[in-house]
């Protein structure tokens, strides 16, 4: 009937011949080409790079991707999952230049940027194979032979006619601004890429003093003696900006103060004079530690003029007239530091040196290295002392040169957050510099609008991380001064009069009067394309652009929009759902939301595609991965887990159940090896064994499951069954709409492990034992199987290779007329009159009270095997008295009691302690948690236990204050009266009679010897349903004991006889002690025809 189902199954084993069968029969392609009457589902896989090997991480996001787009075909939708690489930028040419011992760009320019970019292209898919090994080992269906690659001449002429459309709308520009730089790579970067880098850092922390024009203080009145020195203080974490200093800044409605304090080294008997914000002074100096000469406001500062301190690198023709004075700004802050910000227009005060016509003095180049011309102001003529020194490194000796010259207040360090580069760890500079830009802050409004239409999970991202972000939006810095990459499509004439931004290859070539088109479009070749035109000649721009402009692109440029496919592109925008991680908020999320709010805003260049519409629709946000302990995974620490561990060991889908069920997708995972292997031993396995339980059975059997049993002429405890189904079908349903996989999976896992397995299953085993088939054999069957296949379909998005097996076996041996494939079956759809409310509130009320029963005896130490003579049961109202009635039998059963007694719903049996649960009081009533567990000693605990009951608040005081205490504000401990163990919960309450009789006694021994003649069974290594002769010899209680409960012990056992000798032709023979009695066993199988074997 069915295939047997190995008992110790090798889960990878079977999962490689799942791949196998997929491969065989070509189902991932028959899952895109099958009928999708619910149209198309639209996916965006955010391209990798496959220069280096997959982790752990890549493959968190590709199960999450898998899942859905599974679901959603199940559904009746058509899912292309279209691959890409991401084949270009910073990234791969570091890892070239790593390869070629390069730590330069000359070092590029040297070795030639042909050779170069080669190098580069055969070096993205250096790991393919990893890389497609990997996502077809997990599972994750992606049609990778036609993937997009972003350096083919296709994808980049798509990115080209994106970047003019952009121009001609003017929002794509050059600008010279401040822009963050990397001096490693002497490239800019944006700052959505900037974002993902920063680190905390402890940095210089120095308050640098700029000696004022005594003259201009007396002046203005600020002081009365022009003598002595006053000094401007000044406070910066930049050092090496000093030598760029050409102003300092204040806020001209504070209040400032002329202030005498002690220098911090030298002597400490005279005084300087300081002038910075008042609210600061205690701050710096300390407390009682100067004196307050005069205040005024930081207007009476502004124009007075002051002493630089070194001496920077001055551009040719540059005037220092309107340098070295004060000047105002709002920006200020007064609440750290000392209120008098030192600008430099060259490293990040871009904006404000425009607003006062300041000139502009560097200190380093663009590599980082500091120029000839830094030195300290009366330094001698020549070459200063920190030439060609990386400007990080070049703090230390000029903090030392200031102190030396007493213009240093104090020298310390500060933690704080410093932006790198997040592909190398670069520190990087805030450079003045001319660069392209992208006017987002012209669609500012739109892009925030458009992120309110897209459903975040977790949703707090759409107003925190991602909206923050926006509201803060800056234009992205789209130029980049490297080499691999797709270029940057402007061409300037000569004199820098004139623009061109080219929009394709055609247009290109008809500008150059050349054919172009094989032409390859990287750098150099296209640096070699020049034209005239107006009688000038132009020549490219030496750029390429932003490896997140060219992701962000893929939903056109894949298809290569507009050339190509226009009506592909209606139909495949928006996406229906991405999925990538946290990270991405800042780097992929952007550039696609960016990128679609410029494009289908009003005037925008998409055609096809509905205006104000964002890129995607559904995003799950996934966190970061962390070890078992929870720390951070590094090589350092040797706590990483190679994904192909775990894939060998657990396989995939007890990999994806975990990632899935161990918590929400957004949040921090930890993750092991053993993590996985719990979740293979506590649900797979328990899923498989239910599954091999009823494969074992039915083969034995052989039931006619083509036969109509109706739902409603089942027993009860089948309808019960299918009521949750049906509930099951539903709630996972709902949930995947909600794209809340977490609950999906752990609802599905309740189920089978609790409902399925340890209820079902297990209350109704005699049903499948019995000889006879009958109707209530065949209606079991009917339930069992049913609620498999619907486990199988339910699992199949998640967990899609155990699913496989399971619908092959049991649906194609029966049905063999359905799909070929569970991922090509439809989705399952919930029967709400098959769901009986009623009987699932009676059994959840029995479940309820069996579990507290259960944990009763625990506390007792009473085993289930002891029967007991009663339970004392209370409820929380009258239908569910009604319904534990109806149940009783399998009450007393699960029980093991005699007799059930039922307490009125008022009725306090049993006695209650109740204490502080303190990790929720202790936030909320700090210092008053004693006295609460004080009065808590001496209160009537009835009326409490009573609002716990009824879910109510608590009202308890304190010292002449009242707090409303929420149920869960409080612990309850039951005190069970002699000779009972009681546990009661949320109202319901279960009291053991724990008095045992002579007659108890003596049944738990047969109890406990019928366990034992289980292990021997499973020793003589038979089968579940194997039939035997049973010879037993023993004495005393335990003989007598045997006799008295003799058909109890042949139903438990599968025994057709049992004899009180031994069986001399015995297939098996030992011995074992029952409370210090021996008992020898000896059995003998029968076989299927009733004859001994």
């Amino acid at each position: 009937m069915f295939r047997e189902v190995e008992k110790n199954l090798c889960f990878p084993s079977f999962e490689q011949e799942v791949i196998d069968f997929w491969k065989t029969h070509h189902i991932f392609q028959k899952s895109v080409d099958k009928d999708a009457p619910q149209g198309n589902y639209v996916f965006y896989e955010g391209p990798p790079t496959a220069n280096g090997k997959p982790g752990v991480h890549h493959v968190i996001s590709r199960a999450y991707k898998d899942l859905f787009l599974r679901y959603k075909t199940m559904q009746g939708y058509r899912v292309e999952r279209k691959g890409g690489w991401d084949t270009h930028g910073l990234p791969v040419e570091l890892e070239v230049e790593k390869k070629l011992g390069f730590t330069k760009k000359a070092d590029i320019e040297a070795f030639g940027i042909a050779r170069f970019n080669e190098l580069c292209k055969q070096s993205v898919f250096e790991r393919i194979q990893d890389w497609q090994a990997m996502t077809e080992r997990i599972g994750y269906w992606l049609d990778l032979e036609n993937a997009y690659i972003t350096y083919e001449n296709q994808y980049i002429e798509s990115c080209w006619w994106l970047m003019k459309s952009l121009w001609e709308r003017n929002l794509l520009f050059e600008d010279y601004r401040s822009t963050w730089h990397c001096p490693r790579n002497n490239t800019s970067l944006s700052d959505h890429e900037v974002a993902q880098g920063y680190r905390d850092v402890e940095d210089p922390s120095i308050y640098p003093m700029f000696a004022a024009y005594t003259d201009e203080i007396v002046k203005r009145g600020l002081w009365d003696k022009e003598t002595q020195p006053v000094y401007l203080l000044a406070w910066t974490t930049t050092p090496w900006t000093l030598p760029a200093n050409v102003a300092l800044a204040v806020r001209a409605d504070a209040m400032y103060g002329l202030f005498a304090a002690p220098p911090q080294a030298g002597d400490r008997s005279q005084t300087d004079l300081y002038i910075l914000a008042s609210s600061l002074a205690n701050q710096v100096f300390g407390e009682g530690n100067y004196r307050t000469l005069k205040t005024f406001t930081g207007e009476a500062l502004v124009g007075l003029h002051y002493q630089p301190l070194l001496q920077g690198y001055v551009p040719e023709g540059e005037d220092l007239s309107q340098g070295f004075r004060v000047v105002s700004d709002e920006q200020v802050i007064i609440d750290e530091g000392t209120g008098v910000l030192h600008i430099a227009p060259a490293y990040g005060d871009l904006e404000l040196g425009r607003k006062y016509n300041l000139p502009m003095l560097f200190s380093v180049d663009l590599l980082g290295q500091v120029y000839p011309q830094v030195k300290l102001v009366d330094a001698p003529d020549g070459e200063g002392p920190y030439t060609g020194q990386f400007f990080k490194d070049a703090d230390r000796q000029i903090i030392a040169d200031l102190l030396d010259k007493q213009l240093l207040y104090r020298a310390t360090t500060i933690n704080h957050t410093y932006p790198f580069n997040y592909r190398d760890g670069t520190p990087l500079i805030n450079y003045a510099k001319k660069s392209w830009y992208i006017r987002t802050t012209a669609v500012k409004d739109k892009l925030i609008a458009n992120n309110n239409k897209i459903h975040w999970h977790p949703e707090y991202i759409r107003d925190g991380r991602f909206g923050d972000w926006l509201r803060n939006n800056i234009d992205w810095a789209l130029s980049r001064e490297r080499y691999w990459g797709a270029p940057l499509p402007v061409w300037v004439s000569e004199d820098e009069s004139e623009y061109i931004c080219v929009g394709s290859v055609k247009e290109l070539a008809e500008l150059t009067g050349r054919d172009l088109s094989g032409l390859d479009l990287h750098r150099p070749y296209i640096d070699e394309i020049v034209f005239e035109k107006n009688g000038k000649r132009f020549q490219r721009v030496p750029y390429t652009v932003d490896v997140w402009f060219e992701s962000g692109a893929m939903p056109y440029a894949q298809w290569h929009y507009p050339f190509e496919n226009q009506d592909v592109l209606a139909g495949n925008f928006p996406a229906d759902y991405i999925c990538e991680a946290i990270d991405q908020t800042r780097g992929w999320f952007y550039s696609l939301h960016a990128l679609a709010t410029l494009l289908t805003d009003t005037g925008g260049s998409l055609a096809h595609i509905a205006q104000d519409s964002p890129a995607f629709k559904n995003a799950i946000v996934l966190g970061h991965i962390v070890d078992e302990k929870g720390e951070k995974m590094s090589k350092s620490k040797g706590n990483t887990v190679n994904p192909w561990t775990v894939l060998d060991a657990q396989g995939a889908d007890a990999l994806r159940w975990y990632l899935y069920s161990t918590s929400p997708p957004e949040n921090t995972k930890r993750f092991s090896q053993g993590l996985v292997e719990d979740t293979l031993r506590d649900f797979l396995m328990t899923l498989w064994n239910t599954y091999s339980f009823l494969v074992l059975y039915a083969n034995l059997d052989q039931p006619d499951l083509q036969q109509d049993v109706p739902v409603f002429e089942r027993p009860e405890i089948d309808r019960w069954l299918v009521s949750k189904v049906n509930v099951l079908i539903r709630d996972v349903t709902e949930r995947l709409e909600a794209y809340d996989p977490t609950s999906a999976s752990r609802a599905i896992r309740d189920f089978v492990v609790n409902d399925l397995s340890n209820w079902y299953v297990r209350r109704n085993r005699r049903r499948f034992w019995k000889s006879e088939n009958d109707g209530d054999k065949l209606s079991a069957y009917k339930t069992l199987y049913e609620t498999m296949v619907i486990v199988a379909k339910l699992m199949a998005p998640m967990a899609p290779f155990v699913s496989e097996h399971i619908y092959q076996n049991l649906v194609l041996s029966v049905f063999p007329e359905q799909p070929e494939s569970v991922h090509l079956a439809n989705w399952e759809k919930f029967d709400a009159t098959l769901i009986d409310t009623n009987l699932l509130r009676d059994m959840e009320t029995l479940i309820r009270i069996v579990e507290l029963g259960r944990a009763a005896r625990a506390t007792a130490k009473v085993k289930i095997r002891q029967p007991l003579g009663e339970i004392l049961v209370r409820v929380r109202n009258q239908a569910e008295i009604a319904g534990l009635k109806r149940l009783e039998e399998q009450l007393k059963e699960e029980l093991n009691v005699k007799k059930v007694t039922y307490l009125d719903i008022a009725t306090d049996f049993v006695d209650y302690t109740i204490k502080p649960n303190l990790p929720l009081v202790g936030k909320r009533l700090g210092k008053q948690v004693p006295a609460l567990k004080k009065k808590l000693e001496t209160i009537d605990t009835r009326e409490i236990v009573c609002n716990i009951r009824e879910g109510k608040e608590t009202v308890i005081h304190l010292d002449g204050k009242s707090y409303h205490l929420e149920p869960e504000a409080f612990l309850i401990e039951v005190n069970s009266p002699q000779g009972y163990a009681a546990i009661e919960e949320y109202g319901y309450l279960a009291a053991l009679n724990t008095q045992l009789t002579p007659e108890l006694i003596q049944e738990g021994v047969v109890r406990e010897a019928i366990r034992l003649l289980q292990e021997v069974r499973k020793k003589a290594g038979l089968n579940l349903s194997d039939r035997i002769h049973l010879g037993l010899e023993t004495s005393g209680t335990l003989l007598e004991a045997l006799k008295t409960h003799l058909e109890i012990v042949k139903n438990e056992v599968l025994a057709q006889e049992i004899r009180f000798a031994q069986i001399k032709e015995a297939c098996y023979n030992t011995c074992v002690n029952i409370n210090d009695i021996q008992l020898r066993v000896t059995l003998q199988k029968i076989s299927s025809n009733g004859e001994v074997d």
